[in-house]
């Protein structure tokens, strides 16, 4: 049942990674002015001399790579490891109410505090991030205060309170930025949407610490996700501390969410599509669903944010609303196929 070819697994990651590098390349290449490969080339490797290439390469367009493949492969991540312990297979990680809450504090600080703090460097990048944070862990608690039943997390109660608490921040959300200057609200949707247009190495740096310490973790457990696709008292049989294993799993997804949408808003679908693409190819062993699964969530955001920035050149669509263009049939498919 979970056995699968280790030669299919690696052609599936050097695949991904090929689709990852050729949206790369895309993105370096393409933009308000073409640079050819060669040029590229030279500014990477600092032998180019000419400022104007050094600073969109460096300052703009790889930040905004690294960024976007960062954010996607820890929602693809989350995603499969969502959809393992709740056993089902429409679970997403915005379900959970992590993007909706991280976005309502996200909105309050704009509300309250926005051009009001006189910060500069690091404080000044990161506040807006760590608003985010705090509101994914908002979210986080509430989901775990509700979500028992007789001391234990049910999955399916998990995520009909993720719809709650959810729908609730969501509504506040609405009413605040409502309530904001049109400046303000500009950047608030922007944001919402889900966007990494801001992207930079500061931004990378916040992001990198969540994906080497929780992925590691993940795949170290992935074999009790197996287990848990036979039921929590078949798991419990071969010897699973099911619900100790269950809360390691979704406080390292969801620390990979809450990451994720702190530096780039909610982005949505990423973490529903990437993990079915990836039983597809790779089986239902989760040692081989988890690194697909982030590979082509990061292939999925940079073809999104290459394709949001070029398509309406010069104007920009955010990354959350091309990939939503594109998960709503799906998920609706998912859906059909479903009742069958």
């Amino acid at each position: 049942m979970f056995e699968h070819s280790n030669t299919r697994l690696w052609s599936v990651i050097a695949g991904s990674l090929l689709v990852t590098f050729i949206g790369a390349y895309l993105s370096l290449t393409n933009g308000m002015f073409d640079i050819s490969v060669p040029e590229i080339v030279r500014t990477l490797l600092r032998i180019d001399s000419n400022k104007e290439h050094v600073l969109v390469v460096y300052q703009f367009r790889l930040p905004r790579i690294v960024l976007a493949a960062l954010v996607g492969s820890a929602l693809g991540m989350a995603g499969a490891v969502i959809q393992g312990v709740t056993r089902n297979g429409l679970a997403d990680p915005g379900i959970l109410g992590i993007n909706a809450g991280a976005g309502m504090v996200v909105v309050l600080f704009m509300f309250l505090f926005q051009g009001q703090l006189k910060l500069s460097g690091w404080a000044a990048v990161m506040m807006m991030p760590m608003f985010g944070l705090a509101g994914g862990l908002l979210a986080t608690v509430l989901i775990y205060l509700f979500a028992k039943d007789q001391g234990k997390l049910d999955p399916q109660r998990l995520l009909l309170v993720g719809i709650a608490v959810a729908s609730g921040f969501g509504a506040v959300t609405l009413y605040v930025s409502l309530k904001m200057n049109p400046n303000d609200f500009e950047m608030a949707t922007v944001w919402l949407a889900g966007s990494i247009y801001n992207a930079n190495w500061k931004f990378v740096a916040t992001m990198l610490p969540w994906l080497l310490i929780l992925p590691p973790i993940l795949w170290w457990k992935a074999k009790s996700l197996d287990l848990f696709q036979l039921g929590e008292h078949s798991a419990t049989g071969l010897g699973v501390s099911v619900e100790r294993v269950k809360k390691q799993m979704l406080l390292c997804s969801i620390g990979l969410v809450s990451a994720s949408v702190a530096v780039s808003g909610s982005i949505g679908f990423v973490g529903l599509i990437a993990p079915h693409i990836a039983r597809r190819l790779v089986g239902l062993r989760h040692r081989s669903i988890l690194p697909v699964s982030g590979l082509i969530g990061a292939a999925m955001v940079v073809f999104g944010d290459f394709i949001g920035k070029t398509i309406f050149a010069p104007a920009e669509l955010a990354v959350g609303i091309v990939i939503s263009i594109i998960g709503v049939p799906y998920f609706v498919w998912l859906l059909i196929r479903s009742k069958k």
